[in-house]
């Protein structure tokens, strides 16, 4: 069975069974305490506590997901960057013995034989769970036939996902000594480390796909299942070079760029911090290795196309501006490359200040620098590197000494309306090109406004006149700005926007640009100032004469990123 046939039949088969099909959410989580989407029940944490599902109790999801702590690995045979997570939940619909049942109804369904189950044997702050070694013993697994085992909480205890959330117990399912399917009972709520007992247990159940179309489909590893063979005998066609001969450097770029497709999918464009930074060392991870197996320079692009032909259908949001951006990031690189190449080949000694030079001077990225060095046989000192690298920071902290919070350079009364015109222009922006777009940064003084937005292709002059009407429009509707104060959790779950990847207290200020009636237009993290209302913009400074919003100029700021300036007139 294909890995298509696999998710598409275990949506339907819960589909069947009263689920709702609910459509992956993005890689990019709305729970910032955490770097990217790693677990299917993310996207559903609230639905565990006070908030009620929109979709209903019951409902199954195959959600992309994306591992960081596993970059290192990627290479062997098991370790993988992205993967997808199959998953059925419940907010108290059904729990122990429903979820235990239908898991071992859908893989007899598809025949798959388990092997044995583990469930919690409990501790001295939660008990054992005797329920569902029960629910198991009536299906024929027991202590005494080997296939029913009780391990500690290390094994059979899940979550929470980021600092705080549901978690509990599980019972996990193994087929030919793989885990394929974790069954999580999430019954309390995990907060400073202490457990609470939740109102309304719930099930949450992960099973990977790439697992199960190993056991599916009879292979010894993930990278002999359809999900990469089309990507690797694609490299084989580009290189003179064979799989079985340079399997690590294969697998890594088979990973690296279906890791990075999904990346890029969803908004993530290279950068030197957060999801950006692990994008860009996908690509160049992969851009290097490339080398050592003599691909074309090309290869990205070939490559990708590959992994969006054969994910389009089940998602959607691939598209070919993907290959835009990775080939810009791909040029970039070659010339980083080559002058960091050449400058590594004449040091005698790396260290880990030779490591942050050829990082600060030429872009170099350390893991490159450490993989470079173990291949010579030493071993860089990351600490030293880190020193370094905390000189450079505080001699930027100092450069910047100046600037004040949220881009303004000033506090002028032309710089509080652009401010606020700012605030209309981001929400005009994803209305009109989508809600992919993100601010990046921004830069206002009393002239003009600044905003760096993600967004794959330049705008169309039909795009850029209706993104200003809807802001002039706004303007001349008068509507109230409000500054509200509230938990950072609060503002993340009423879907306040905020720049991407900034660093929020647990308690912020937002603004609300609303209409008398309380339909709010643009919500967003900030620490102002701003105008009272927005009407106010299109007063001028001294001679009163009404004004308008006019975007001046649209252009790239860098891959993946536009920038725009605009003015009041």
């Amino acid at each position: 069975m294909t890995s298509s046939e696999l998710r598409e039949k275990f949506l339907k088969f819960f589909e069947e069974r009263g689920h709702k099909i609910v459509p992956s959410s993005s890689l990019l989580p709305e729970d910032t305490s955490v770097l990217l989407t790693t677990a299917g029940m993310q996207q559903f944490k609230s639905y565990y506590l006070e908030e009620e599902s929109p979709y209903g109790q019951n409902i199954v999801s195959s959600q992309k997901c994306f591992r960081t702590s596993d970059i290192e690995e990627v290479g062997d045979e098991k370790h993988l960057t992205f993967f997808e997570m199959l998953g059925n939940f419940s907010f108290g619909g059904y729990f122990k013995k429903e979820a235990i049942e239908i898991a071992k109804e859908f893989l007899d369904s598809i025949k798959i034989e388990i092997d044995y189950v583990t469930v919690f044997a409990g501790d001295e702050n939660t008990p054992k769970d005797e329920k569902s070694a029960e629910v198991w013993r009536g299906l024929g697994f027991t202590e005494e036939k080997g296939n029913l085992r009780f391990c500690n909480k290390e094994e059979n205890f899940w979550g929470p996902t980021g600092q705080e959330g549901p978690c509990g117990p599980t019972t996990e399912i193994y087929v030919k000594g793989i885990e394929i399917w974790n069954i999580v009972f999430n019954e309390y709520y995990c907060k400073d480390n202490k457990l609470k007992k939740l109102k309304k247990p719930g099930i949450d159940t992960g099973m990977g796909l790439e697992r199960l179309a190993i056991i599916s489909q009879d292979k010894e590893t993930i990278f002999e299942t359809d999900l990469f063979l089309s990507i690797i005998e694609k490299i084989e066609d580009l290189s003179s070079n064979k799989y079985e001969d340079h399997k690590r450097e294969f697998r890594i770029i088979a990973d690296h760029i279906r890791g990075s497709v999904f990346l890029i999918a969803d908004g993530v464009r290279p950068d030197n911090v957060e999801q950006g930074y692990i994008l860009r060392r996908l690509l160049r991870r992969a851009i290097r290795l490339a080398r050592v197996l003599e691909l074309p320079s090309n290869f990205l692009i070939l490559l990708g196309k590959i992994v969006i032909s054969e994910y389009k259908g089940a998602y959607p949001e691939m598209n070919h501006d993907i290959l835009a951006v990775m080939g810009e990031e791909r040029e970039k690189f070659e010339l980083t490359l080559e002058n960091g190449l050449r400058e590594f080949e004449k040091l005698e000694i790396i260290d880990g200040k030779e490591a942050f030079k050829l990082y600060a001077s030429y872009g170099f990225p350390l893991e490159l620098t450490k993989e470079l060095a173990l291949e010579k046989g030493i071993e860089i000192n990351e600490d030293d590197f880190d020193s370094e690298f905390k000189k450079h920071q505080e001699i930027s902290r100092t450069a910047a000494a100046g600037k004040f919070k949220g881009g303004l350079a000033d506090t002028k009364e032309e710089t509080i309306k652009l401010h606020t015109a700012h605030h209309l222009l981001l929400a005009a922006l994803q209305k009109i090109l989508g809600t992919h777009v993100k601010q990046k940064g921004s830069n206002i003084n009393s002239d003009r406004l600044r905003i760096d937005f993600v967004h794959p292709q330049k705008m169309t002059k039909e795009e850029i006149e209706a993104v200003e009407k809807i802001v002039n429009d706004k303007i001349e509707e008068g509507l109230k700005v409000i500054k509200r104060e509230m938990s950072k959790e609060e503002a993340e779950k009423i879907g306040a926007e905020m720049e991407f990847g900034g660093k929020y207290d647990d308690t912020v200020s937002v603004y609300f640009i609303e209409d008398e009636k309380g339909n709010v237009f643009s919500k967003e993290f900030c620490g102002g100032p701003h105008v009272k209302n927005t009407n106010e913009l299109s007063r001028g400074p001294s001679s009163g004469k009404k004004r308008r919003f006019r975007i001046k100029k649209e252009q790239s700021s860098s891959a993946g990123v536009r920038r725009i300036k605009a003015i009041l007139e």
